[in-house]
C-alpha cells in the first residue's frame, strides 16, 4: 500500500524517513484558516484530519498522514506559525523562562479507515537573553514554525528539558504514528514493512 506524507516539513519528512520504509511526499493544500475551532488539541486534531482527508480525496487508495503541531504559552496562549519576526519575538518573549505545550496530532486515512491520535508534551524554556532572542531571529529559523521555535538543531539550545514525546514536539510523535498503522492494518514491525496485513 502506497504511504504519503501530506505535509511539507523537512523535519517530519526526516523522522518518518528514519523508519527505513517508503513514502511519498503530497503536501495538504487546506486552508488552515477556515478552522473556527480555538481549544488546541482540538483544533490540531482537526487540522490533522483536514489535511489527511484532503490529500486522500486525491489518492483514495494509499495510506496517508495527515499532521498538526500546535503550541500554547503558559499563559494558555495559542502560539501558532509567526506571520514576521516581530511576531516570532512576541512568541520567543511569551515563553522565555516558561513552559509550554506542544500538542502534535496525526491522522491516518486509508482506504480501511481513518484513526486519530495526538501527543502533547511540556517544554521547559531557558530564560533567554536579548542577545539570544536577536540571534534566533537573525538566523530565521522561526519562520513556519508553531511557538517560533524548534526543538530540533539549533533550537535546542533554547531549551532546558522536555517532558513528552521529543518527536511529537519535532511534529510527527513516531510511537503513536505506529499504534496508529497497526490499527489501519499496516504491517509496521516486519521485514515487510508498510504491507497490508490480510490478518487484520
Amino acid at each position: 500500500m502506497r504511504l504519503i506524507l501530506a505535509s511539507a516539513s523537512p523535519q517530519r519528512k526526516t523522522l518518518l524517513a528514519g523508519l527505513g520504509v517508503p513514502f511519498d511526499v503530497i503536501p495538504s493544500v487546506f486552508n488552515e484558516t477556515g478552522c473556527s475551532e480555538r481549544d488546541p488539541p482540538k483544533r490540531a486534531s482537526i487540522l490533522a484530519r483536514r489535511k489527511a482527508e484532503d490529500v486522500h480525496a486525491k489518492h483514495s487508495g494509499a495510506c496517508v498522514i495527515g499532521c498538526d503541531t500546535l503550541v500554547v504559552a503558559s499563559d494558555g496562549t495559542l502560539l501558532e506559525k509567526p506571520t514576521n519576526a516581530n511576531d516570532a519575538e512576541r512568541m520567543l518573549r511569551l515563553q522565555s523562562g516558561q513552559i509550554s505545550i506542544v500538542h502534535s496530532a496525526i491522522c491516518v486515512r486509508s482506504p480501511r479507515g481513518m484513526h486519530e491520535g495526538i501527543a502533547s508534551s511540556h517544554v521547559h524554556f531557558k530564560k533567554l537573553s536579548e542577545q539570544e532572542i536577536a540571534w534566533w531571529i537573525s538566523i530565521g529559523e522561526w519562520k513556519d514554525r508553531s511557538g517560533a521555535f524548534q526543538i530540533d538543531g539549533r533550537g535546542q539550545l533554547m531549551i532546558e528539558r522536555i517532558e513528552g514525546d521529543w518527536t511529537g514536539i519535532v511534529g510527527l510523535p513516531i510511537f503513536s504514528l505506529g499504534e496508529l498503522m497497526e490499527k489501519v492494518g499496516i504491517k509496521w514491525k516486519t521485514e515487510n514493512s508498510c504491507l497490508p496485513d490480510r490478518q487484520a
